[in-house]
């Protein structure tokens, strides 16, 4: 019996998904580790403000005038707008609790948004969520918590911080996935970055300062690499259901630890060898089970 097209085109960009995703989660990595350097000399407000303008100058390059006509008349302006404010939170969340706990907790903690991410689409989207991403996701998490190796973890304020910050990134990764149909993804990145300019622009004015000129290339980097991780994440979103997605943010930590040796000269221990070697076996599990023949019902939505 000859293969349903349709089995192969849901297959085809399913897979899509699964490298556009990867090379978000390089690019995020990459941002993260910019912006530690950055911290040291600017704020977040005044960093999350230039990388907005970033964003979007490279929108209005790449997408030209129309671009402004077809965000406005979006029906995704609503969901977007509040797709910002979780972001937003997460964000907050995430540097404030930062200040406060020890990397390893905070990692473990902030990893938790993959299952999240998983639990909220089968209420919200109505995904099937097959056993394979269940088992790869749960794999990856046990990997980050021994490449982590939390020790002495107490609750607190920071702790439930870095939980507020993970559940807002999967709810901010659920409802991007909501509008992934009905926007393009140019238009997505507009509306992202013109209401998180909006909402960061009264703190960046207020903490400015004059940045020398290694850091506004600094700057300028920061805004083109996250730019091209949302682009990335968003066209993954249109092809992949987040049940498929979700697990392989994962890789995001492996990256982590190649830029920290790079550029910090942080060498990794046989605990987080052992933890990477589980991270990266979500992800193969995403990618064995994506070449077996499935329903085209399960990979739908």
């Amino acid at each position: 019996m000859p293969p349903d097209p349709k089995d192969a085109s849901v297959k085809t960009a399913v897979g899509a998904g699964i490298l556009l995703s990867s090379l978000a989660y390089l690019c995020f990595a990459m941002h993260d580790a910019m912006i530690k350097l950055l911290v040291e000399t600017t704020t977040v407000w005044q960093i999350l403000f230039c990388r907005s303008i970033a964003i979007l100058l490279g929108c209005y390059i790449l997408g030209g005038r129309s671009l402004g006509r077809e965000t406005v008349t979006s029906p995704a302006l609503r969901p977007m707008m509040l797709r910002s404010l979780f972001l937003l939170a997460a964000w907050l969340c995430y540097f404030n609790a930062a200040k406060h706990l020890p990397l390893a907790d905070l990692t473990t903690l902030y990893f938790a948004a993959p299952i999240a991410a998983i639990l909220l689409a089968i209420p919200i989207l109505g995904e099937r969520v097959p056993m394979s991403s269940w088992i790869a996701v749960i794999t990856g998490f046990v990997g980050v918590v021994i490449a982590s190796n939390p020790t002495g973890l107490a609750t607190g304020w920071p702790v439930y911080l870095a939980i507020v910050a993970a559940i807002c990134w999967a709810i901010a990764t659920t409802l991007l996935r909501t509008t992934s149909q009905s926007a393009s993804s140019m238009v997505q990145m507009t509306m992202t970055n013109v209401f998180f300019l909006a909402l960061t622009t009264p703190m960046a004015i207020v903490s400015w300062t004059m940045p020398s000129g290694p850091t506004q290339i600094m700057l300028l980097a920061v805004g083109f690499i996250g730019g091209l991780g949302q682009l990335s994440f968003f066209e993954a979103l249109r092809r992949a259901p987040i049940s498929v997605i979700a697990p392989l943010e994962y890789t995001a930590l492996v990256w982590a630890f190649a830029l920290g040796y790079a550029i910090w000269g942080d060498i990794p221990g046989p605990n987080v060898w052992a933890g990477a070697i589980l991270i990266a076996g979500a992800g193969l599990i995403i990618l064995f089970a994506q070449r077996r023949k499935m329903p085209a019902q399960d990979l739908e939505r």
